[in-house]
């Protein structure tokens, strides 16, 4: 099975550091959405294929603008929510980095579906400040997710550092900030 994980397009939270990351839910910018326009021609997508989004507002508008008028799964996943990268102990989520509430969430994004059988607190708090231990148990459960699709390519439109702690879990190599994807690039993991 083929992993492709996708970074979402600029968001305003990355406009005016730090004070910026203070936003709470901040959506993307024109730019960002001009990105995620151009992922129509560079990773084209079809119906048969499964969209696995993160519950935060730029998120959801990269795959909403990307699979515009393709009916394809959608669907939403706390476990490829924001994370912070690398693990530190006692950190806490910023607001950008909080998960948008799921009234909203139906609200505003109707076409996609929430994934079933998740503990409650995972919609709520996500995967963000998780302990390394916790994050790696909840991998084998997310990719067990992935499996259930019984399809060879499932994207995933996230954030830089829940890509590189994926990439880090599943590739077994020691990575670091620098190889966070730029917005809307993406990495291709083959998980057997």
């Amino acid at each position: 099975m083929e992993l492709i994980f996708i970074r979402h397009g600029q968001g305003e939270h990355t406009l005016n550091l730090p004070e910026s990351l203070h936003m709470s839910n901040p959506p993307l910018t024109i730019q960002g959405k001009i990105q995620a326009k151009k992922l129509q021609s560079a990773l084209p997508i079809t119906f048969e294929d499964v969209l696995i989004v993160s519950p935060a507002l730029r998120t959801l508008q990269t795959a909403s603008i990307w699979s515009e008028n393709m009916e394809c799964n959608r669907v939403v996943h706390p476990l490829v929510g924001p994370r912070i990268f690398p693990t530190r102990l006692a950190a806490t989520t910023l607001p950008c980095d909080e998960l948008l509430d799921l009234e909203r969430l139906h609200y505003e994004f109707p076409n996609f579906v929430l994934a079933p059988d998740l503990a409650s607190s995972l919609w709520s708090s996500g995967i963000n400040v998780l302990s390394e231990d916790e994050f790696n148990l909840l991998t084998e459960e997310f990719i067990g997710f992935c499996r259930s699709f019984q399809r060879e390519r499932i994207y995933i439109v996230t954030h830089d550092g829940t890509i590189t702690s994926y990439r880090q879990k599943i590739s077994s190599q020691q990575l670091t900030r620098e190889d966070f994807l730029q917005e809307t690039e993406h990495f291709r993991l083959i998980v057997e």
